[in-house]
């Protein structure tokens, strides 16, 4: 019951898609209950980004099923999928009705800069652990990971400047990984 009401809430409150769900995930299960460690959470965003499917789902899933098998993953899911549900079935009668008041235009403009910071954190959560071991910002006693740093920074250039596939990235990424690993780790 526990992971339908925490899942309940996330799939309630996330406006914005799976990144913007990112920031009260992590509130959730490492924060509230304990049920992930940082570390685990990073690996959880990385398999839910990989796999097909919304990436809020995608971390209900796993999360239920770390903590309680297939019936946690079961309750989770449904915990995260049910106020959509709802929402978008009262939201389309409502906005077919109203789409045309500036009212509903004005609230529709002023959540789309709350959704961007939301983003912004659940990337920065994402990119502090994955760079600095210690999860905070210090060049000191080997924290700072440069490897990673390098690839982060490839990614970026190759798909913000050269417009790349994300896929095609991705896979880049993950194959420098492995040579990496081969040619320096023995």
């Amino acid at each position: 019951m526990q992971l339908f009401f925490s899942f309940l809430q996330i799939g309630a409150f996330s406006f914005g898609g799976g990144y913007a769900a990112m920031p009260l995930i992590q509130a959730q299960v490492i924060d509230k209950h304990g049920w992930l460690t940082i570390s685990d959470f990073t690996d959880l965003v990385t398999i839910a980004e990989m796999t097909p499917g919304p990436i809020a789902i995608n971390s209900a899933t796993f999360v239920g099923n770390q903590v309680a098998g297939i019936p946690g993953a079961l309750a989770a899911t449904v915990g995260v999928i049910l106020p959509s549900c709802i929402f978008v079935t009262g939201l389309a009668f409502l906005y077919t009705r109203y789409r045309n008041l500036s009212v509903l235009q004005g609230i529709l403009k002023t959540l789309r800069p709350a959704v961007v910071s939301m983003i912004f954190v659940a990337g920065l959560n994402i990119f502090l652990p994955s760079v600095f071991l210690s999860g905070r910002i210090r060049f000191s006693d080997g924290n700072f990971q440069l490897q990673p740093f390098l690839l982060f920074l490839a990614a970026m250039l190759l798909l913000r400047v050269k417009k790349m596939d994300p896929i095609k990235v991705m896979t880049g990424c993950g194959i420098a990984e492995l040579i990496f690993r081969l040619v320096f780790c023995r």
